[in-house]
């Protein structure tokens, strides 16, 4: 006896829906190739983001050591450590020290330039390779030959005094001569942006030129090199461990093979999170294209759909046929998405990486793909279901008799269920898996909001166009009536659009004001220039020199120390949870000062100044967002360790301070006998109204040959230097927004292609009774244009909105609303409404009335 085996209940019933959805598509994909465009296009970026991310995640974690100079780097700011830290330090591996602060490069006609100097030891680099050119020993490069030491020297300096190799610079007290170029070093990333070029010099040269005065504003860094045979995370961390226990004073700032350059790290993470939320956004409104595809397949469908069920197929059924349709479209774009995606990271190391100065290191990387393959999916069901689930409940008779209207009915509280439950998990995991759960929380509420007010727009011009006058003019009239007839485009078509210009809009004005605030005119009251490392000694006689040099400007000059806050409430600062606004402040030393009364371009807000007499325990002033942000109010202890030793301040009041003015600011002013006798410099601001290029020069000359300690640092040239860095940012930004509008003219044109088979039932019976080719070309034409405006327009007002949002909210900047961007959306706008849809439109025309009407 034989026994078949026979195929399980459950498998019975996937398996046909499975069977009857690929003999459907084995016509082709017709009519599904926006479908796929958009969640391929929408994959691609969220793939793309988080591939490159990991690349350079993985970069950077391989070659971290590297990048340190070391398995531990130890830096002070201000101090050098002790010998006995040092001897610590050589008794667990082998030390390079190195000390890097700004200068003055002059040259002997009198020329200088801001530079950033580095001085480094003989064992350096202990990794890696500095690449100069001509190539040469370090030793031999940084030597005292002729009575000038050797330096390298950034191009860009080079290049702006017009020197070169073998010509010699002033630093301070003593002379250099430039041997060589640098190319590249390898522990750059480890450190911040720099406002001038690098010079490179060795660590007697440095304390030859007398910069090292009580106070100044030098970092030193103590780099270890554990041996080959044990160097590894772990042993790095327990070196780290026990120089903690043993100098727990010290007031070291540490990094690890493991976190070379953390804030590089962490704008990298951050930046990912954005592009990412943009690329969500391309899929989303990617989405507004999947449910117009489905939808426009289900009307052409419609005949099948009634025979099915005429024949005693039920709505499950064929909800469950159409509903693989979708998925397995939506497998078929999110594997292009994820193709192109993934070849991203490869694309660019084989382009560009001799140029790339980050490490990224190609490879595919199966999570970033699965998750973005997650989304692609999420989106396509999250759209994809309500169209669906329209059919499930329509009774055969009237799918027969709908021939030329589409079906709008709404889904039944199952299916509403099925969809909502999408939705969700789509949203906790866009939110959850963000780094700043915050802004991922408001893009994603913005995007919601977005949304239903889009619909809003689509029903009240259909509601203003149903109220307006009946005009006499046949084309306004026949253009007005098709706005808000059964089964019109203004929904699809503001959907469409809509979401993608108001991401434009959001980029082109928060670029517009980036731009402006970098390149555009100074505050009014903004300093012309800032001078550092002004040592305490001689602050009057600096002070009388300006005077001297400038009369008619303005002098400010406070004290300023550098310290870490080390614990706050009790709680030492790496067990702190900051808000994600406030983490850099316990990331790194800060500028501190103290002051007997309230700092200019500040006001108090809560608590009250201590009197210009206070002398008792130690008092803290904080910026109010600042001290949101770490938790804490008045009457809160501080401990900041300044020089290696801790104090522990109270908080006495909060202030809000006016950033915007350019003027001396701190986050954090001491009461004025909290750092008595503390070695210290000043800092200084001149305000010169009507300055020029060429007195700007002056003054900087007069100062470097009379106080040659002293760091000028032009205001105009740092905002340049830091709006090149905006500029690339924004870039990146612009790419990411493009899929996002590249995305919306697909979805417009899906939309209207969708609409294709009413439009053609349109044109043959007006055409029929006599309407011309252009008249109907006229009256399509206005209805486009009289969508896309009223869509550019929402566009505009809530793109500007969001804009407004991100430059004063997060960016704490001044807002200006760049009017000749928001035209130019407004005709882009106009340009692709009206083009795509008298492209259809004339597709349209030319179909021959007696086909159409036969089946009619």
């Amino acid at each position: 006896m034989s026994v078949v085996a026979e195929t399980p209940p459950r498998a019975r019933s996937w398996s046909l829906p499975l069977r009857y959805a690929l003999r459907e598509m084995r016509g082709g994909l017709s009519g599904f190739y926006v479908f796929i465009a958009c969640i391929a296009l929408g994959v691609m970026a969220i793939a793309g983001v988080g591939s490159v991310a990991a690349s350079l995640g993985d970069g950077l974690a391989r070659e971290g050591r590297t990048l340190l100079g070391g398995d531990a780097a130890f830096s002070l700011i201000q101090r050098e450590a002790t010998p006995s830290e040092v001897a610590f330090l050589r008794s667990r591996g082998e030390v390079s020290v190195a000390a890097t602060m700004r200068g003055m490069a002059r040259t002997e006609d009198g020329r200088s330039a801001l530079v950033e100097l580095k001085a480094v030891d003989g064992a350096y680099p202990l990794l890696g390779e500095l690449k100069l050119e001509p190539p040469m020993p370090v030793a031999d490069l940084l030597a005292r030959r002729d009575d000038a030491y050797g330096a390298a020297a950034d191009p860009a300096l080079l290049a702006r005094l017009d020197l070169k190799v073998g010509d010699k610079v002033m630093i301070g007290s003593d002379t250099f001569q430039i041997r060589s170029v640098v190319a590249a070093e390898p522990d750059k990333l480890s450190g911040n942006i720099g406002f001038g070029p690098r010079f490179l010099i060795s660590d007697e040269g440095l304390r030859a030129t007398q910069l090292l005065q009580p106070g100044s504003l030098v970092r030193w860094i103590y780099r270890v090199r554990l041996p080959d045979n044990g160097a590894d995370d772990r042993a790095a961390q327990r070196l780290v461990d026990d120089t903690r226990a043993a100098l727990p004073h010290a007031g070291w700032e540490i990094r690890t093979r493991g976190n070379a350059s953390p804030q590089l790290e962490r704008t990298i993470t951050r930046f990912t999170q954005f592009l990412t939320l943009v690329g969500l956004a391309a899929l989303v409104v990617g989405g507004v294209g999947v449910a117009n595809a489905v939808k426009s397949h289900i009307d052409r469908r419609r005949d099948v759909i009634a025979t099915f069920k005429a024949v005693g197929g039920t709505g499950g059924s064929v909800f469950a046929i159409y509903l693989t349709q979708v998925i397995v479209l939506a497998v078929i774009g999110a594997a292009i998405g994820l193709a192109l995606g993934a070849a991203i990271p490869f694309a660019i190391v084989g382009l560009f990486g001799q140029l790339l100065p980050l490490p990224v290191i190609a490879a595919v990387h199966p999570g970033e793909l699965a998750l973005s393959l997650l989304y692609g999916l999420l989106t396509a069901l999250a759209f994809g279901l309500w169209p669906l689930a329209q059919v499930r409940d329509v009774p055969v008779a009237m799918l027969f008799r709908e021939a030329a209207t589409a079906i709008g009915h709404r889904p039944g509280v199952k299916d509403l269920a099925w969809i909502g439950l999408v939705v969700a998990v789509l949203l906790t995991l866009v939110i959850g898996l963000s780094y700043d759960k915050r802004i991922a929380l408001a893009v994603v509420g913005a995007t919601l909001a977005v949304f239903v007010l889009l619909r809003g727009v689509a029903a009240a011009l259909m509601a203003i166009a149903r109220r307006l006058p009946r005009s006499r003019i046949t084309m306004l009239r026949l253009a007005v009536a098709n706005i808000h007839r059964p089964g019109a485009l203004t929904p699809s078509v503001v959907l469409s659009l809509g979401l993608g210009l108001a991401v434009l809009v959001t980029v082109s004005q928060v670029d517009g004001n980036l731009q402006r605030q970098f390149t555009a005119a100074l505050p009014e009251k903004a300093p012309t220039f800032f001078f550092i490392d002004i040592p305490s000694s001689e602050t009057e006689q600096f002070g009388t020199f300006l005077h001297q040099i400038a009369p008619n400007a303005t002098l400010e000059d406070v004290p300023m120390l550098r310290g870490r806050i080390v614990a706050a409430r009790g709680v030492r600062a790496e067990d702190l949870k900051p808000a994600p606004d406030a983490e850099w402040v316990l990331q790194s030393d800060r500028g501190l000062t103290y002051a007997a009364e309230v700092p200019a371009g500040s006001k108090v807000v809560e608590g009250r100044w201590w009197p210009k007499n206070y002398s008792g325990p130690p008092l803290v002033s904080f910026d109010k967002k600042l001290a949101q942000g770490l938790g804490l109010t008045i009457g809160d202890k501080v401990t900041v360790n300044v020089l290696g030793r801790e104090i522990t301040a109270t908080i006495s009041n909060l202030r809000s301070i006016d950033w915007q003015s350019l003027g001396i600011n701190f986050v954090v002013v001491f009461s004025p006998d909290t750092f008595r006798g503390a070695p210290h410099t000043h800092i200084a601001t001149l305000t010169e109204s009507g300055s020029t290029p060429q007195s700007d020069a002056a003054v900087i000359k007069q100062v470097a040959d009379r106080f040659p300690m002293v760091t000028s640092v032009r205001v105009r040239e740092a905002l340049e230097t830091v709006g090149g860095v905006v500029a690339n940012l924004v870039l990146a930004v612009r790419g990411a927004s493009a899929v996002t509008l590249i995305s919306a003219i697909l979805v417009l044109g899906g939309a209207l292609a969708a609409g294709h088979r009413h439009r053609v039932y349109d044109a043959v019976i007006l055409k029929t009774l006599g309407a011309t080719r252009a008249r109907l070309i006229g009256a399509f034409a206005l209805e486009y244009a009289m969508i896309g405006l009223a869509t550019a327009a929402f566009a505009v007002i809530a793109g500007s909105v969001a804009a407004w949002l991100i430059v004063t909210r997060l960016m704490t900047l001044s807002f200006v609303w760049q009017a000749g961007s928001a035209a130019g959306v407004v005709v882009a706008a106009l340009a692709v409404t009206v083009g795509l849809g008298l492209i259809g439109t004339w597709l349209a025309l030319n179909q021959k009335p007696a086909s159409v009407l036969r089946n009619l």
